[in-house]
């Protein structure tokens, strides 16, 4: 019989798991629907050229209150209790999936009204991302957290798994159901948050909320190997963009339409699921930093494929190999994250973390709508590939720290 991995013994940390996962596929549901159904609206209209770039818009209007938000949030996770920050962000995207369910109930879901709720899921995502991921390391040992790492990502990865194909499959059913199915797992995720008994935390910090913050980006500016391990996922995930043009590549290059963009947009992430179970099994334990570089460049290259590919199944490949080499680079850089901070900084760490990630992803959609309004979806999309991989030479070229580095424990909290 196989054996329970430890964090699952748990009862808290189950918990998490499972306010993480139903998290996930709701928050996926929400991007995949909102996005093809900008795209279908402006493609009513407009130019291909002309919807991609609205596409990139509506990153844009995700990512603005990450950017005003994020490092506050991260003080204010070091200082209040996680559990209630993570609930109220989650309250708040209930709320937004509600509304749209109801707007498409009663066939009146406007251009402005997505764009609205795109925003306020930034909000909610803001609180949400570095809460709960300073709350994770308060609910199991030490010991066990790079196990535990893992797993948060098969949480995650599955749930990015099943909510694409499940929102496209819905929306095709009707708009309203997709929003509906949404409400639901983010009503299942607050449950499950509510579940979580109380941890200890740090005792609240005497120096201001501003010199507080202002240590937490000191803290990363100074910690090489953490700084070009956010960096190196935010310039390689910022010009290698591809999901963003997803809904492109599945109405205008490969003619799959709304049912072939479900199963694009979760290839990614069932390669990240199966890279992330086998790291829960047996996780990385040296040559840490060469692994991540090299994971990086994959993925790279992986997106160069998929931009020039024009086979649905050789476009599902590309992006399952693409998954797969980004669950090894999130992995590790994760792991160096919650090993390398003391409890009473992880709020803001992973606030400026957050914030990395945040910008790689709604910014690298800005990037890529802007590329492919006047260069062309798949120029832009093959371009940014080629980027990453230049990125990956660069950052192991100007952080040898990060390059050489083998253990994860060889560097402690400071």
């Amino acid at each position: 019989m196989p054996k329970i991995p430890a964090p699952f013994l748990i009862r808290d940390y189950r918990a998490f798991w499972a306010a993480r996962f139903f998290a996930t596929i709701a928050g996926m549901m929400m991007v995949i629907v909102i996005g093809w159904q900008v795209y279908d609206i402006a493609r009513a209209s407009r130019s291909v050229e002309d919807a991609a770039f609205l596409l990139g818009m509506i990153g844009l209007a995700q990512f603005l209150p990450l950017f005003c938000l994020a490092l506050v949030v991260g003080v204010i996770a070091d200082r209040l209790d996680r559990r209630h920050i993570a609930r109220a962000a989650v309250a708040l995207e209930l709320g937004c999936a509600g509304v749209l369910a109801w707007l498409a109930f009663i066939g009146a879901v406007p251009m402005a009204a997505l764009f609205i709720v795109a925003a306020l899921l930034g909000v909610g995502r803001a609180f949400q991302g570095p809460s709960m991921a300073a709350l994770a390391p308060n609910l199991v040992p030490r010991d066990l957290l790079p196990q535990a790492i893992a797993l948060n990502s098969i949480s995650w990865q599955s749930g990015a798994v099943l909510g694409p194909p499940l929102g496209a499959f819905l929306y095709a059913v009707s708009p309203q159901t997709a929003y509906g199915a949404a409400t639901i797992c983010f009503g299942i995720t607050l449950l499950c948050l509510f579940v979580i008994r109380p941890v200890v935390r740090p005792a609240p910090s005497a120096i201001s909320p501003w010199r507080s913050l202002v240590e937490g980006v000191a803290y990363v500016r100074h910690n090489k190997v953490l700084l070009g391990a956010i960096s190196l996922d935010l310039f390689a995930v910022l010009l290698g963009g591809a999901t963003a043009m997803l809904p492109v590549y599945a109405r205008d290059v490969l003619h799959v339409g709304v049912e072939g963009l479900g199963p694009l947009r979760a290839a990614p992430s069932a390669g990240a699921v199966l890279v992330a179970g086998l790291l829960a099994v047996r996780p990385l334990r040296r040559n840490v930093g060469p692994v991540m570089f090299a994971s990086v460049a994959v993925f790279g290259l992986a997106t160069t494929a998929f931009g020039l590919s024009t086979s649905f199944p050789l476009s599902l490949a590309a992006l399952f190999v693409l998954g797969a080499a980004d669950a090894v680079s999130v992995f590790v850089r994760g792991s160096l994250i919650q090993l390398h901070t003391p409890d009473d900084m992880r709020g803001r760490v992973s606030s400026v973390s957050g914030l990395f990630i945040s910008a790689s992803n709604e910014l690298g959609e800005l990037e890529s709508g802007l590329a492919a309004r006047y260069v062309g979806a798949v120029p832009s999309v093959v371009a940014g590939g080629i980027g990453a991989v230049i990125v990956t030479l660069l950052w192991a070229w100007r952080f040898p720290v990060l390059r050489k580095a083998d253990r994860f424990e060889d560097q402690q909290p400071g």
